[in-house]
């Protein structure tokens, strides 16, 4: 059995964008947000499917992150205009899936990142 690995920038930010689709998509769908632990949690869960690992307080963070994101996405756009991002963002977790949406939000996600300190 291998140990989880340490995760890189790159893995980071895939995970802040992949948190706030999550967060997006449920308030959308069951009308309330995702709390701070839900989304450490999560993060967790999906990183040791991969045999990745972070430490918690860089889970918190990202999952802070998202919650500002997700909260700023829903805040400025339309609820159809945040239905289609939402939808666009869960679409973008496959990665065979291209769009435009994502990397606009994946360029966010990195400016989030390094904004809070986190550059590797």
């Amino acid at each position: 059995m291998s140990a989880p690995r340490a995760i890189d920038f790159d893995t980071r930010k895939a995970l802040l964008f992949a948190l706030t689709a999550e967060r997006l998509s449920a308030f959308y769908e069951y009308g309330q947000w995702m709390t701070g632990p839900q989304g450490a949690t999560l993060a967790a869960q999906w990183l040791s499917r991969s045999k990745l690992q972070l430490a918690l307080a860089e889970r918190r963070l990202l999952s802070d992150l998202s919650d500002q994101m997700a909260r700023e996405l829903a805040g400025t756009l339309s609820r159809e205009a945040g239905l289609y991002t939402a939808h666009a963002m869960m679409e973008a977790l496959d990665p065979n899936h291209r769009s435009d949406i994502a990397f606009d939000l994946l360029d966010e996600c990195e400016r989030l990142l390094r904004e809070n300190g986190v550059t590797e």
